[in-house]
């Protein structure tokens, strides 16, 4: 895990201490929270995942997701005794990457957090794939099919901001603060021609779609 820990926000007690017990024997590193907050962006910087219960003292724990979203894409694994559909739905919406319900088996836990970890690897790689997009990170190329697409800086740092989670939006004020900042640029408005032009450049490959008063998502050819 190149260092980083597991970061489990779990109030049970007895059941803490068997996930964190069960996750040590297996040589993670795990860091232990009884109770709900919100999450400093900065101090997710050494997390590769937390494990999170929803119902929590303080603060429900899908309103700890819901603000987090809006600055990492920290995968989240959600362990909850609620077993209701809606419940699942909304948090894989909000942002989860995994959702299992209690009671379960640790092996089974065990091994999600490790599928878990394996997958941002490949997200946040060299290239990224949505569709017929290709994103090479390291070149700041981005490829449609064979043809090549010219995009600006702001450009490509906005769909790289998008690419990375597909189909998750991304907040006007998330993308205002880590694509345009560095250009000077930092007002939501100034966002919008950025967009506009990208789109263009995508054509039918792509679809940077507006969720209103919120932001934007990226959808490739042919999703809904």
């Amino acid at each position: 895990m190149m260092g980083k820990s597991i970061l489990l926000i779990e109030d049970d007690v007895r059941l803490g201490e068997q996930i964190v017990a069960r996750l040590r024997s297996e040589g993670f590193e795990v860091v232990w929270r009884t109770e709900g907050s919100l999450l400093d962006p900065r101090e997710l910087d050494d997390i590769a995942l937390v494990i999170l219960d929803l119902l929590l003292p303080g603060i429900y724990g899908l309103d700890i997701l819901r603000d987090v979203r809006q600055h990492t894409d920290t995968p989240f694994l959600i362990l909850s005794a609620r077993d209701d559909t809606h419940d699942k739905v909304r948090a894989l919406r909000l942002g989860a990457d995994d959702y299992m319900t209690k009671p379960f088996w640790p092996e089974e836990l065990i091994e999600r957090v490790r599928a878990r970890l394996r997958r941002p690897a490949i997200a946040w790689g060299d290239t990224i794939h949505v569709g017929a997009l290709r994103i090479d990170l390291a070149q700041h190329r981005v490829e449609i099919g064979d043809a090549s697409v010219e995009l600006t800086r702001v450009e490509f740092e906005l769909l790289a901001a998008l690419a990375r989670k597909p189909g998750v939006v991304r907040t006007r004020s998330w993308l205002t603060e880590h694509v345009l900042d560095a250009s000077g640029e930092v007002t939501e408005r100034a966002l919008d021609p950025h967009v506009s032009r990208l789109r263009k450049k995508l054509g039918a490959a792509a679809r940077i779609e507006t969720v209103w008063g919120i932001g934007y998502r990226l959808s490739a050819d042919g999703e809904r």
